[in-house]
């Protein structure tokens, strides 16, 4: 028989976060997302910490799932049920840190849940016979983290929201061809069947590593698809703060370069991984200041032009 769930506690019940919380959630950015480090450290430092809690909370969903092949399915089922309870019951550090960060920016706890939702789709192995069934799955384990940010970067207008699940979901679609090697390799092919077949590539050949058909083409249409999910999120950054207006542009634009560098590699996505070093993010850094300028100068009144 099914026991009824807890009832989420007050705000003020929940354990407070120690400074080693806090620390170790750093660490989990600084060692597993370099770019979402990197950007984040033009955010004020309470904000800072309040990403680096929430980015830890939703790896800790994303590394249970890794971690399938050596624990079993069963278990890590049972792993992700309790990472959800927690949610509304915070144990572990992670979940205490990113517990206190949602009282702090009023974030709800529906995206947090549809997150674990999300990442537990990866232990059944599936095809996505779509655009609309891959972006389903795209919404669930990196839409809903553009749904947990947007408060923490100042969003206060629920009609932005849209544009931060769009930027959630074009970063993941970036993550499925940078990794297109690497998720083979792991027997899974994220992207679309139809689309797959339209450009007369067999899944099968994904996995062997050897691709047939215009499967540069296939890259080609989903980097343009990507690049317009981070134009579209890209007309919510004017209901940031300034603070999130800059990091969420450096994040975007710097994620979004992965794509040219895939370009660059001739869409060889089976040889070197697209990655972009730190000397090139520095590089970068202009253009994102001088993206951030033309935002500012729109968005003065013209009484003061």
């Amino acid at each position: 028989m099914a026991t009824a769930p807890l009832p989420p506690p007050h705000a003020h019940q929940w354990p407070q976060p120690t400074p080693d919380d806090w620390l170790q959630c750093r660490l989990v950015a600084q060692s597993h997302g370099r770019t979402f480090y990197f950007a984040s450290q033009l955010l004020a430092s309470p904000e800072r910490r309040a990403v680096h809690a929430a980015y830890a909370f939703c790896r800790v969903a994303d590394d249970l799932v890794d971690r399938a092949a050596g624990l079993g399915i069963e278990a890590v089922h049972t792993a992700l049920d309790d990472w959800d309870r927690q949610i509304e019951h915070p144990r572990d550090p992670i979940a205490i840190a990113f517990a206190d960060v949602r009282r702090r920016y009023a974030i709800p706890a529906a995206p947090a849940h549809d997150l674990v939702a999300g990442v537990r789709m990866d232990l059944t192995p599936r095809a996505y016979e779509s655009w609309d069934a891959l972006r389903e799955y795209c919404y669930g384990v990196a839409g809903t983290v553009g749904l947990i940010s947007a408060p923490i970067m100042g969003c206060r207008t629920p009609e932005a929201l849209p544009n931060a699940v769009d930027l959630g979901i074009a970063m993941q679609l970036t993550n499925i061809l940078r990794d297109v090697a690497e998720d083979a390799r792991m027997g899974r092919v994220y992207l679309p069947v139809d689309e797959l077949e339209a450009f007369g590539c067999d899944p099968a050949s994904l996995l062997a590593g050897q691709p047939t058909g215009d499967f540069a083409g296939l890259l080609g249409f989903q980097i343009g698809r990507a690049r317009g999910l981070y134009a579209s999120a890209r007309r919510g950054i004017p209901a940031l703060s300034r603070a999130g207006q800059i990091t969420t542009l450096a994040s975007s634009h710097l994620y979004g370069k992965i794509l040219t560098r895939i370009e660059e590699q001739e869409y060889d996505v089976f040889g070197d991984r697209a990655v972009i070093p730190t000397p090139r993010k520095l590089r970068e850094m202009p253009a994102v200041a001088a993206a951030f300028l033309r935002l500012q100068l729109a968005t003065v009144p013209r009484s003061r032009l």
